[in-house]
């Protein structure tokens, strides 16, 4: 396993490494920066290679020293809480997107559906405010201009759309979007992008 892989390997990895205190976040299958790290401060406390990487050796340390996760452990609730949802979202299909509880609410007529966390764009790329629609779709997609992979992609103001983001999955809110609303949590879009059609609304507010 080494940086840039994403599998449920690198999810039971990262839970294993939290158990022992070298991972402080829900685990999040995406092997980034904060994995590397956390697998370095393993190594060297275990006097093995500190090399970023989980060769068999740093694999079967690890297995020694921890337990088999359990499914909370691999899987926790990573969403945060909800916060009363904008008027704009109590009718009909709507993705409802706060910037205030950093949260997305899909609302089927005033009804909580599902929800996930999610993060915008910064000072200078900033996520744009509003009532918009889903204008298209795209399972797969990169981004035109800043040439990075957009999964999930539903765009919604121009170029700017909710997509899957591994970035934030590995580094959480210490980043930021151009733009698009990013979420972290990949199954939960994925149902998401199957259930939302072009032409349902999405609300962006504070």
């Amino acid at each position: 396993m080494d940086d840039g892989d994403e599998s449920e390997q690198v999810r039971e990895l990262q839970a294993r490494l939290r158990q022992l205190d070298h991972f402080d976040r829900a685990p999040t299958a995406f092997y980034g920066t904060m994995t590397a790290g956390s697998v370095k401060a393993f190594q060297k406390k275990r006097a093995l290679p500190v090399t970023g990487t989980v060769d068999t050796a740093t694999w079967e340390r690890l297995l020694t020293v921890s337990k088999e996760p359990t499914a909370d452990e691999l899987k926790p609730s990573t969403t945060n809480e909800l916060d009363t949802p904008d008027a704009r979202c109590m009718t009909g299909r709507v993705l409802c997107i706060s910037k205030e509880s950093r949260t997305l609410a899909w609302m089927i007529d005033g009804r909580v559906v599902s929800s996930m966390d999610v993060r915008f764009g910064s000072e200078n790329t900033p996520t744009r405010e509003g009532t918009f629609s889903v204008g298209w779709k795209a399972r797969e997609w990169t981004s035109t201009i800043y040439h990075t992979p957009m999964p999930y992609a539903m765009f919604f103001s121009g170029g700017q759309a909710v997509h899957y983001s591994s970035d934030f999955a590995a580094r959480g809110y210490g980043g930021a979007s151009h733009g698009c609303v990013n979420v972290r949590d990949r199954a939960k879009l994925a149902a998401l992008f199957d259930q939302v059609k072009v032409g349902d609304k999405v609300v962006v507010h504070w």
